[in-house]
């Protein structure tokens, strides 16, 4: 786990100012750094720069950027590749001098070319110059655990694995793009490859950028950007193929999950788990110590208040396991003494308030840790949300919201106002009428309102993502699920998981995610997942065989941060602050009139408005995030 960046550039940039950019990520390789400057064709200098938290072969011989044997190619790169032992051995005749994965990545780059990365089974980010054919690939892992930002400003490029270096390079201008401000208060991040400033890009998951200096000058811009692993190309091809045989289903994908977590234990470094006490970390704890010598060491946060307390249970998973277990109670206080360092490590305005108590169990396993395994993505993979439940119901009643829909269009029934004396849930139903986002409905007040928050702008984002369609898949469920894999996962889960770890330098792998068993998800028949109304059935079978099921069969709780408490109190001045009205009109993003108003109706009464019924706590902290960020990097 580290942070890279580097450029590709005309402009006559220093080693000085390579080394400014690349120490603002310090927290994310506290152990080592290294920045090297190259000359290229046609008056362009190539600049790699890598901060390294050091996991495996922590000798020198690990340092980058790092060189091929020939010195043709060059390397930095962040993240781990599972199977670089693999690759090793069918790399046999490169002269290794390192027991590291970032030497495989070069020989494999020599043999097999840039697409060596469909055979890494790993999380990555990687940047790659190739001397002889005058080329710097961006390469970003197939679900987006690990992050890559670049910058295209005309001839020139700049990459970071966060915003904070691409902020201090030469000739870099903080212009804010409006157009994805609206989406963002509504789904409180921002997905690939958007990114809040203009001209600024996140590399989609499982793509690769190419960026030809050579062929620059020839009428092209050099860049070349294409996917080598897509969620519903993939998802199209193994579900062609389906495993019709549950237990050969269950038995598969245990054994996969077994594999995947025994190579996510492989560091030079002390390593642990998460564990919350749901499903998925504790079927990866139970996995981790039975693949272990010793006692795992599992770490969990609880909290006082009765209701979002899962410690007790997490704490009967370890004994019952057997682990090394360490927990914390927290307070209130201590979550709210994080809120003033979230721009700082969320350099992009992201508002899952959830990122909170997890920059505190991170706190908490680097104590003792380097390393910690985690349970992200069984949701997404195997239908654990409950949003999916809702989505299922939504479908079976579509025919007849289509007729309620009708009924309300006709004149007669639009004058007496009938869709707004409908309960809730029909009307949420007869109103979602779009087919590219029929499993994203909801509250239409949220959507409007988060777009007239925004002062105008041309082409906003829509608030939901318009692409659903593109899947061909007529389960909505499945749909929803695929759609989470393609935004919520890599935008707002991994993102935050990644922020959080590394503010403490701790690095977070996930075996859920493994390429293999992400793949072979796919060919288990959805019935297997979503099991007569029970979510996440063939995971919890697995689990099973671990763990009595007594200790795991509960609600799911999650992370509970108090927003309109906060907001409404000992955040009241601060977002009046910020929602004042001629500072509003300066800065010249926000609708002043309409934000200053919703705020201040909003801490009065907790609703967004007169008769709306509605908390808008979700709206009021995505726009308190923005200007906390704002602040910080723009004002």
């Amino acid at each position: 786990m580290c942070g890279i960046c580097g450029f590709v550039s005309r402009r006559d940039i220093r080693l000085t100012q390579l080394k400014k950019m690349n120490d603002t990520m310090y927290h994310r390789g506290p152990d080592d750094s290294g920045e090297e400057i190259y000359e290229a064709a046609d008056g362009y200098s190539v600049g790699f720069a890598q901060r390294r938290l050091s996991i495996l072969d922590l000798s020198a011989l690990g340092h980058q950027p790092m060189h091929s044997e020939n010195r043709r190619v060059s390397v930095v790169y962040n993240g781990e590749i599972y199977n670089f032992r693999e690759l090793k051995e069918q790399l046999a005749d490169y002269p290794f001098r390192s027991n590291c994965d970032t030497e495989v990545i070069l020989a494999a780059y020599l043999k097999w070319g840039i697409d060596c990365v469909k055979r890494m089974n790993g999380m990555f980010a990687i940047a790659l110059f190739d001397r002889e054919n005058a080329t710097v690939y961006l390469a970003r892992d197939r679900i987006g655990k690990k992050p890559l930002y670049y910058w295209r400003d005309g001839e020139n490029l700049v990459f970071a694995s966060e915003l904070k270096p691409i902020m201090e390079a030469d000739g870099f201008e903080k212009r804010i793009r409006r157009d994805v401000l609206s989406r963002y208060l509504y789904q409180q991040y921002i997905n690939a490859p958007e990114s809040v400033f203009e001209d600024v890009y996140k590399l989609e998951p499982g793509s690769i950028l190419s960026f030809c200096i050579s062929s620059v000058p020839v009428g092209g811009d050099g860049c070349r950007q294409w996917k080598y692993w897509d969620v519903g190309k993939v998802y199209a091809k193994q579900h062609g193929n389906p495993v019709k045989d549950y237990w050969e289903a269950k038995t598969q994908l245990k054994e996969l999950l077994k594999r995947a977590t025994a190579a996510r234990m492989i560091a030079d470094v002390p390593l642990g788990s998460f564990l919350s006490g749901g499903y998925d970390s504790s079927l990866i704890t139970a996995m981790a110590q039975e693949a272990s010598k010793e006692p795992v060491k599992t770490f969990s946060i609880g909290f006082h208040e009765e209701r979002y307390n899962e410690a007790k249970y997490a704490k009967q998973v370890a004994d019952y396991l057997g682990t090394s277990h360490t927990e914390l109670y927290i307070d209130e206080k201590q979550m709210f003494d994080l809120v003033e360092s979230i721009p700082k490590y969320y350099d992009e305005p992201f508002a899952d308030s959830s990122q909170i108590p997890s920059m505190l169990v991170s706190a908490l396993a680097r104590e003792k840790v380097t390393v910690a395994l985690s349970g992200d993505g069984g949701d997404e993979f195997y239908c654990g949300y409950n949003i999916y439940e809702n989505v299922a119901q939504a479908q079976a009643l579509d025919l007849a919201g289509a007729a309620v829909h009708g009924i309300c269009r006709l004149p007669l029934v639009r004058q007496s106002h009938l869709a707004e004396k409908l309960p809730f849930r029909v009307r949420v139903i007869a109103e979602n009428r779009n087919r590219e986002t029929k499993t994203q409905f909801g509250a239409s007040n949220y959507v409007v309102r988060a777009g007239k928050m925004v002062r105008g702008g041309k082409n906003p984002l829509p608030c939901h993502y318009e692409v659903e369609s593109g899947y061909g898949v007529g389960k909505w469920q499945v749909r929803r699920m695929l759609l989470d894999m393609d935004t919520y996962l890599p935008g707002d889960i991994l993102c935050k998981v990644d922020r959080a770890s590394m503010k403490y330098s701790l690095e977070t792998r996930c075996p859920i995610l493994d390429r293999d068993v992400m793949e072979y998800s796919y060919r288990i028949p959805h019935s297997f997942k979503f099991w007569k109304g029970d979510k996440k059935h063939i995971l919890k079978d697995i689990a099973y065989d671990y763990i009595p099921r007594e200790l795991l069969n509960r609600p799911k709780v999650g992370f509970g941060v108090p927003l309109d408490q906060w907001l409404r109190g000992p955040l009241k001045e601060q977002l009046l602050d910020y929602s004042e009205r001629d500072y509003l009109e300066r800065q010249g993003i926000f609708d002043a009139d309409y934000v200053s108003g919703m705020i201040r109706e909003y801490i009065r009464t907790g609703d967004g408005g007169p008769a709306t019924g509605a908390n808008y706590s979700k709206l009021s902290w995505s726009f308190f995030i923005f200007e906390q960020w704002y602040r910080q990097y723009c004002g």
